[in-house]
């Protein structure tokens, strides 16, 4: 098997341009955890961010929050991944189950099992990148929308 590479920048940078919808796997209601940190800056640079944690009800950055992938009532594009490495494969099935277009794991998370069930539901897999960092570098000029 070969191992994982993460694709090059020119598609990354493509990703996150014709990103609509992004579901936070793992974003904390708490403002000084990373998970809300990136979240809230995407949010600023005009993403649409759709949180995903089974332990919050109500919304995270004024977005309903959802138990699970399978909740969200619209489509994702981006399954950006604040987990534990060895919690991912699931949430990698569930992002294949749904229809996702990419599967992110912030940075320190890799997991292969997740990376193979991604890419063979024809996913393309970022691991161990910061999408915040990524979007900064590849899109430094994105108009921030409000």
């Amino acid at each position: 098997m070969m191992a994982f590479e993460n694709p090059p920048r020119e598609t990354i940078k493509r990703i996150l341009e014709e990103a609509g919808n992004i579901a936070v796997v793992g974003l904390s209601d708490k403002p000084e955890r990373t998970s809300h940190m990136v979240a809230a800056a995407m949010q600023k640079r005009g993403y649409r961010i759709i949180p995903v944690n089974p332990n919050v009800r109500g919304t995270i950055l004024g977005e309903t929050c959802y138990p699970s992938l399978k909740d969200i009532p619209e489509p994702v594009d981006i399954v950006n991944v604040f987990r534990r490495s060895e919690e991912t494969p699931p949430i990698a099935r569930e992002a294949a189950e749904i229809g996702a277009r990419v599967l992110w794991l912030q940075q320190g998370i890799v997991n292969e099992e997740a990376a193979a069930i991604a890419g063979e539901a024809g996913l393309v897999v970022i691991m161990d990148r910061c999408i915040k960092v990524e979007d900064a570098i590849l899109r430094p000029n994105r108009p921030a929308s409000r």
